[in-house]
């Protein structure tokens, strides 16, 4: 067991593929008959690189505009990406609104730092506010114009929700986030599904020990 004199005391989470999953399939598998067409068109030109621009905090505008312009053909398909956004997002992750609805019961402050951009994630937050309503405040690399792992964002992250890093239990899918997180004093947990979460949780004292069945949500 962690001692009571170093043991977190809030839980920062990371959004997609921790608390929701994301897959631009979601929208496009159902906007393309050929799967060869799908596979080109998000291998090649709404590529990640390319929306993590908007995560970095470029505007949707600006992205689509110089995308269109080098995949005409494409227009239609390029155009929905920021409107429909929200439709690459199908649902949370297996567990987590259990999970964060049990920490949230039990008084533990919650937080996120979000790769994600601005003007896609109000929508959401909008949308899922029975799971957001429960975090004290979220910090979103598109407003911020900073992504994680840059240091930048979780020292802003820890002066924004008035933490010691100490106090901070960061919970993310990339090893490169947790890597740069635990650089800065954070005790870091790299996300691989609601079980292990829950049990680390439990050891640290966040949660109490008597395991809940993960939902499947």
């Amino acid at each position: 067991m962690t001692s009571a004199a170093s043991a977190p005391t809030s839980v920062i989470f990371d959004v997609g593929h921790v608390l929701y999953d994301w897959d631009p399939r979601a929208l496009y598998g159902r906007l393309f008959d050929d799967e060869r067409a799908l596979d080109s068109f998000l291998g090649t030109v709404a590529t990640r690189e390319w929306h993590f621009q908007h995560d970095a905090g470029r505007p949707f505008a600006e992205t689509s505009a110089e995308l269109t312009a080098s995949y005409p053909e494409h227009a239609a398909m390029i155009a929905l990406w920021g409107p429909r956004f929200g439709e690459q997002i199908p649902g949370p992750i297996a567990g987590m609104p259990a999970l964060v609805e049990a920490l949230d019961a039990r008084g533990v402050p919650l937080f996120a730092i979000t790769n994600f951009s601005g003007e896609f994630f109000a929508p959401f937050r909008a949308r899922e506010t029975a799971l957001f309503d429960r975090f004290r405040d979220i910090v979103v690399s598109g407003d911020e114009r900073v992504v994680k792992p840059d240091p930048a964002i979780f020292r802003l992250a820890l002066r924004r929700f008035g933490l010691t890093a100490d106090q901070a239990f960061f919970v993310d899918d990339n090893e490169a986030n947790v890597a740069a997180a635990r650089a800065l004093g954070i005790r870091s947990h790299l996300f691989a599904g609601a079980d292990a979460l829950r049990a680390e949780l439990i050891a640290l004292g966040l949660l109490d020990g008597v395991r809940e069945p993960v939902a499947t949500d």
